[in-house]
């Protein structure tokens, strides 16, 4: 393997400007002595020409051309290289900043930020881009680890539970109501279930593209109506409705699970009422509750969050924002002035 010198960026712009400024001189150093070598030469002639000093001759005056361009393009080669390497250096401060960066992120470490400040150019580009690349690249992370460490616990909860009913029935046998104990194991095993089931969903929608139809969202409400309308009853919510054609670019079965989960959501964490309203590509679901702070709105669409006043395992809105980004549309959360929430979610119509 034959070794050869790195040639760094800085070093051949130090060159290239250096072998321009010497390529210019040459240039013009032939330019002169070919003006000295065609024009053609005139002796001048003294009156008297014993007064009169021998003039130089041609090739005299060429030779100290020669000399004197000689000279000139070393100097120029010297504030080239000299000029050029401070002048490369300083052009290309920017990129050392983001190759450092590029190297802290790289060992793990993403809060770093370059910042970089000055004329607006290339590098100031690349500079902001870098950083909204490590801005996103830090929340993933940070959400992704939140989302493993509560899906563990969600996740470990349920057979937590079911191991100490088993222990208590273990340890008193014969005092132990069994059908309760097979509901209440029946129950437990049920929201272990529902949580990998939407954990599932959520992992297929992350790594699939979903084709999209022309689909009516008046239809799919209506046909997930009376399941939810007897879960509000059960509950003792009152669910009301405001049903509108409207039809859009959507997957059917995605649909009705992103509407059945906001109005389970709407039912089940909001306080004695909830409406629905669907038209002109919106679905709107509206319920009244507690009060509800900004700050913790903008969490609910980040799995496993829960809210304080309701149960669940957080994954019904997470689940409702993937199905809305796949659908290339919009969901938005806003914390009613007199209380609960309004969940609005917009969706590309199709023009009739």
């Amino acid at each position: 393997m034959t070794w050869r010198p790195r040639l760094t960026v800085r070093l051949r712009l130090t060159l290239s400007y250096a072998g321009l400024l010497v390529v210019a001189g040459a240039v013009v150093a032939c330019i002169i002595w070919l003006v000295f070598r065609i024009v053609p030469n005139y002796p001048l002639t003294a009156a008297n020409p014993r007064d009169q000093e021998p003039a130089p001759t041609r090739g005299e005056i060429l030779h100290l051309v020669v000399t004197l361009s000689g000279w000139a393009l070393g100097f120029l080669a010297i504030i080239g290289l000299v000029g050029g390497w401070f002048l490369a250096g300083r052009m290309l401060k920017p990129l050392q900043d983001i190759t450092a960066a590029a190297r802290k992120a790289a060992s793990g470490s993403l809060d770093h930020r370059i910042g970089l400040t000055g004329i607006r150019d290339e590098f100031t580009d690349l500079s902001d881009t870098f950083d909204e690349m490590l801005e996103r690249l830090q929340q993933s992370f940070e959400q992704y680890r939140r989302f493993a460490a509560n899906a563990s616990h969600e996740l470990r909860t349920p057979h937590a539970v079911m191991k100490t009913m088993l222990d208590v029935a273990q340890a008193d046998p014969e005092h132990q109501d069994v059908p309760q104990l097979v509901k209440r194991l029946a129950e437990t095993n049920q929201r272990g279930i529902n949580i990998v089931e939407t954990l599932l969903s959520l992992t297929a929608l992350s790594n699939r593209e979903v084709e999209l139809d022309p689909v009516d969202l008046a239809a799919v409400l209506r046909s997930a109506w009376p399941a939810l309308s007897a879960e509000a009853a059960e509950s003792g919510v009152t669910l009301s409705s405001d049903i509108q054609e409207s039809v859009v670019e959507g997957n059917d079965v995605l649909l009705h699970q992103l509407v059945t989960n906001l109005v389970q959501n709407a039912i089940r964490h909001g306080g004695g009422a909830a409406e629905v309203t669907v038209g002109r590509g919106r679905l709107v679901v509206r319920n009244d509750g507690a009060v509800l702070e900004p700050a913790v709105v903008r969490t609910f669409v980040e799995p496993f969050a829960k809210s304080r006043y309701g149960a669940g395992h957080g994954l019904g809105l997470a689940l409702v924002d993937r199905i809305v980004e796949v659908h290339h549309g919009r969901l938005e959360l806003v914390a009613n002035v007199d209380g609960g929430l309004t969940a609005t979610v917009v969706l590309p119509e199709v023009d009739a």
